[in-house]
């Protein structure tokens, strides 16, 4: 093994971020908006939704920093004394930039990139892997690059657990007598990335169709959620406005999985556990959500098999 080889590798685990505090909601939503400082009742509404699902305390950070910890458990259970793992956030600290410097610092010279979102848009995970590619180059970091997972057999079966475990719950509620429907779901992209041929939409229907498949469930669609307010128009349905054609087709119980989602933040905890089910309570549905991956096993397994993947196919094993 050459000196090379036998350094540590390093592995920047990217996600969106979350602020840490209260205190740390405006910097955070200026920097969602390019430096632009929201408008006050903007900052109201955000600081309202955190509130409501929180109550000004920040579990949400713990989750992503969990995850990075669970992978780092599992490479070095797989690949003792041999990966290092970086936090890198996009909108928060450690920002992308400061995880890869990080890295430098530690003498890292080969690194993976990957992604806690397993389906791939230039809009999202590529956006993330173009900052970690630039500040790598200029740092002198040789960056590979886990660019999705979304068909990961270990992320497959976790997920078709969960809806199997949600759609039970559901059928104990109601003693198997209701329609149930379930609600694959994702967080909506300007619709412009249909006409680049980004591979997001069908990657999450794909994912959707095998869980469906695996689960046993022909009673099935695809929704979105969590749309920008912009002026541009977004991907739809949104769930709220799937949810009522539902009542109207005689569906009495939803199960939600959104597997574009890996862990607990503010788009499950309020845009699914709060607005959802308080939309699905008016229309007289039950509404049951599946528990997230957050540091499930299996879900580590697919980051850890994705890293050791992306590493074997450029000959680095």
């Amino acid at each position: 093994m050459s000196e090379r080889e036998s350094k540590r590798i390093g592995v920047l685990v990217m996600s969106y971020g979350t602020p840490e505090s209260m205190d740390d909601v405006e910097a955070y939503y200026t920097h969602i908006r390019r430096g632009r400082a929201p408008e006050p009742e903007q900052l109201a509404e955000l600081k309202g939704r955190y509130e409501a699902i929180v109550g000004g305390v920040f579990p949400l950070r713990e989750n992503t920093d969990g995850q990075v910890a669970g992978l780092q458990d599992k490479l070095e259970q797989l690949a003792p004394g041999r990966f290092a793992c970086y936090q890198g956030l996009k909108h928060a600290r450690p920002y992308i930039e400061d995880g890869v410097e990080q890295m430098a610092k530690d003498g890292i010279t080969q690194a993976v990139g990957i992604v806690l979102a397993p389906h791939y848009s230039t809009m999202s995970v590529g956006s993330y892997m173009k900052r970690a590619r630039e500040k790598s180059a200029e740092l002198g970091i040789d960056l590979l690059e886990v660019k999705s997972y979304h068909l990961h057999p270990k992320l497959l079966q976790a997920l078709t657990e969960r809806v199997q475990h949600g759609l039970n719950t559901l059928a104990e509620q109601a003693a198997g007598a209701e329609r149930t429907k379930v609600l694959f779901s994702a967080h909506s992209l300007p619709e412009k990335i249909r006409e680049l041929g980004d591979p997001y939409e069908q990657q999450l229907l794909e994912t959707s169709a095998a869980v469906a498949a695996a689960a046993g469930v022909t009673d099935w669609q695809f929704t979105w959620q969590s749309a920008g307010r912009t002026r541009e128009p977004w991907l739809g349905p949104d769930i709220l406005e799937t949810l009522p054609v539902l009542a109207e087709d005689g569906v009495k119980a939803v199960l939600v999985a959104p597997i574009g989602f890996v862990s607990d933040h503010l788009e499950v905890l309020y845009d699914l556990d709060i607005e959802a089910q308080a939309a699905a309570k008016e229309l007289n549905m039950r509404l049951e959500r599946i528990a997230m991956l957050n540091r499930d096993p299996l879900y580590m397994e697919t980051l850890a098999d994705s890293v050791l993947s992306a590493l074997e196919g450029a000959g680095k094993e």
